[in-house]
């Protein structure tokens, strides 16, 4: 484990110096933070932010969300694909908040540890780990990586994590990488993963941790000086 860790903080060195700082956008309130991730699922940053503010801008408080018929919430939000499940998905979201806190507001969540925090949020309608681990991250400024798909893919690929389900990955990555690590390094896998790590054929010639990743000679075709 020493050395995998070891390992880690050299992946990180790496993305650090190939990308510069390797900070995550942030958002104040952690309860727009959890609708916005439920709408980036399945489609770009830039399509669930376009969602996002079209919700906002259609409906300009989460009561009003609720009150609307499923169907006119998806109109909303169609341009973050699959708005016909994410709809009442939200809504089911925001009518639970509303039940337990009597009001349209997560801020409770700053006061709990981070595992109350995830056991509370993952008790949501339709809300999992990765979506958990998005807004302790983003909207709590909490020690926490998300596995997104790009994150998924390329911690497979480098080996920090067996191929299986992003579930099983998340839990070895929240072992494995140190707390101040973990939002980092999250940023610098998914950017790794969009510009040069894909998920076709990967540009193994361009990665700067072509010679940390077990995967690359059999892209290269040939063992790497």
């Amino acid at each position: 484990m020493t050395n995998e860790r070891q390992r880690v903080r050299a992946i990180h060195r790496r993305l650090l110096r190939h990308f510069g700082e390797l900070e995550p956008p942030r958002r104040a309130d952690p309860l727009e933070e959890l609708i916005l991730t439920v709408l980036s699922q399945h489609t770009s940053d830039a399509n669930a932010e376009r969602a996002f503010g079209s919700l906002r801008a259609r409906f300009p408080t989460w009561e009003a969300v609720v009150r609307a018929r499923p169907a006119t919430v998806a109109d909303a939000i169609r341009s973050g694909g699959l708005a016909n499940t994410k709809a009442p998905r939200i809504q089911a979201i925001l009518r639970a908040v509303l039940e337990r806190e009597e009001r349209f507001d997560l801020a409770r969540l700053r006061r709990l540890p981070d595992g109350e925090a995830v056991r509370y949020l993952t008790s949501l309608p339709g809300v999992g780990p990765k979506t958990a681990a998005v807004v302790l991250a983003f909207a709590l400024g909490r020690p926490a990586i998300p596995v997104d798909t790009h994150v998924h893919r390329v911690a497979t690929r480098l080996g920090l994590v067996p191929r299986s389900s992003a579930e099983r990955a998340h839990r070895a990555l929240e072992a494995l990488v140190a707390a101040e690590l973990k939002v980092p390094l999250h940023v610098g896998l998914i950017r790794l993963g969009r510009e040069t790590c894909k998920a076709g054929r990967p540009r193994c010639q361009e990665c700067p941790l072509v010679d940390l990743c077990p995967t690359a000679p059999t892209v290269l075709g040939s063992p790497i000086a």
